[in-house]
């Protein structure tokens, strides 16, 4: 039975905050630096900031796969590390850098093929322009970000996310000033729009991977890992990495299709439709980015006690996840509902009506309390699951809930003309269902086989 596994540990509990807390912040750097684009641009005029959302929400998704498959680093180190062979971790980076050298010339063709949609989008011919060009000049710097991506998820993967959280918060403060000087023309620099987000958004990059490269090779940490002799092929850890990455990777992006595909059918009701939208899914990060460090740091924790074949542990750190991620997520859901009008008129504009934009905006606070705790049940068992190396089932009931939204919603918006209060109520049932399903695999301990698990574990 599921209630046996429960098993609550204090130690447990307060080495995955450890854990996860930095994560928090790392990945709260990340939704900061999109923030920072956009307002400097904003300054500028509206369609620069509006090129800014469009080319950089067509980067993401170009390389999103990309960034799913290697973010599976942190399970498969995590692993090694629980199995103690830790001349294995290292190798883990080597062969994802490996895939990330064959990845650049499918990189650049994609890259070719995006630019060229643009155009096909019905915006602004001077938008247009704009959002190529930022899109291009971020795709530019894809490797690097790939090359970033891979490093953090190995030192999320060895418990140490405090060096991750470190390097990506001095990336951001590099970041804030070089976007404002290159943006507007400041220190020497010409004032350079858009083209100076993006360029001092890969500086940035660098800047952070490098100071990764550095802690990666310290005498210490290159002595415990064998960091010096992992510089191989290694075509066991490499079909591993492929087998249990590149579900993970396909997951990412037909998400991100999918969800983007929602995000478009339901600005196609309108403006005040549209910047509701906009609203609530500003205070969803609240929720969001929270719960996804929450979840890397749960799949470093349960790769590392599958490794080790210790179920005991793996029990703990999963009654621990569901303590933080529901105690965090109810406190967010009751200030989301008694103060849904507060924080919606936070974003009321000097000029214009903004009632009919409040009222809607409201409305769909209340659906955003709703699911906030169900999305703290998808991203823990999220992580215990691909920790657990389930990264297949996780893909294939992850996309096939998400496309099945996509499906309802246009039959909800383009076939039956449903207004966006039913759109809406739609979205928040699927996530609940699929807070359902997730929570009914990892009831169900089909994942805890121990056949499976040896299988997780073979090159």
């Amino acid at each position: 039975m599921f209630w046996q596994h429960i098993q609550f540990n204090r130690a447990t509990l307060r080495e995955l905050i450890i854990v996860a807390v930095p994560m928090v912040v790392s990945q709260g750097t990340f939704a900061v630096m999109i923030f920072t684009d956009r307002y400097f641009l904003s300054q500028i005029d509206p369609v620069n900031m509006a090129a800014a959302l469009g080319g950089g929400v067509a980067a993401f998704f170009s390389f999103s796969f990309f960034s799913g498959l290697l973010s599976y680093a942190n399970a498969m180190v995590a692993q090694y590390l629980g199995a103690g062979q830790l001349h294995k971790c290292a190798k883990v980076v080597t062969q994802g850098w490996f895939l990330i050298a064959l990845s650049a010339p499918l990189l650049v063709l994609i890259t070719w093929l995006v630019s060229g949609l643009f155009s096909a989008m019905d915006h602004d011919p001077q938008q247009v322009e704009l959002e190529r060009h930022y899109f291009q000049l971020l795709m530019m710097g894809s490797v690097l970000t790939l090359a970033k991506v891979c490093i953090s998820s190995y030192f999320a993967g060895i418990g140490e996310t405090r060096i991750i959280m470190f390097c990506d918060v001095c990336g951001l403060l590099l970041n804030i000033p070089l976007c404002y000087v290159m943006v507007f023309g400041y220190m020497g620099f010409p004032a350079m729009g858009i083209a100076g987000a993006g360029i001092s958004t890969i500086v940035a990059t660098l800047f952070a991977l490098i100071l990764f490269l550095l802690f990666y090779f310290r005498r210490s940490h290159r002595d415990k890992f064998s960091v010096m002799t992992s510089f191989r092929y290694d075509a066991g850890i490499l079909r591993r990495f492929l087998r249990l990455g590149f579900p993970s990777g396909l997951e990412m992006f037909l998400n991100v299709a999918a969800f983007n595909l929602f995000l478009l059918m339901f600005q196609s009701y309108g403006i005040v439709e549209g910047a509701a939208a906009a609203i609530v899914f500003n205070w969803d990060i609240l929720s969001y980015i929270p719960m996804v460090g929450l979840n890397i740091g749960m799949i470093s924790m349960i790769g590392r006690f599958v490794g080790a074949g210790d179920m005991t542990r793996a029990n703990e750190v999963i009654t621990a996840g569901f303590i933080i991620g529901l105690s965090y997520s109810f406190v967010l859901a009751v200030i989301f509902i008694t103060l849904r009008f507060p924080l919606v008129e936070l974003f009321t504009p000097p000029d214009g009506d903004f009632e009919a934009i409040r009222d809607l905006a409201a409305f769909m606070m209340v659906g955003l309390s709703s699911y906030a705790m169900a999305d703290a049940i998808i991203q823990v068992c999220g992580g215990v699951l691909r920790g657990a190396g389930d990264t297949r089932w996780v893909m294939l009931a992850s996309v096939t809930l998400h496309w099945i939204m996509l499906v309802i919603q246009f039959l909800v918006i383009r076939v039956l003309n449903y207004g966006p209060a039913a759109s809406w109520l739609a979205f928040v049932v699927m996530i609940l269902a699929i807070a359902v399903v997730f929570a009914g695999r990892l009831w169900g301990g089909i994942w805890r086989d121990p056949e499976r698990l040896r299988l997780v574990m073979a090159e």
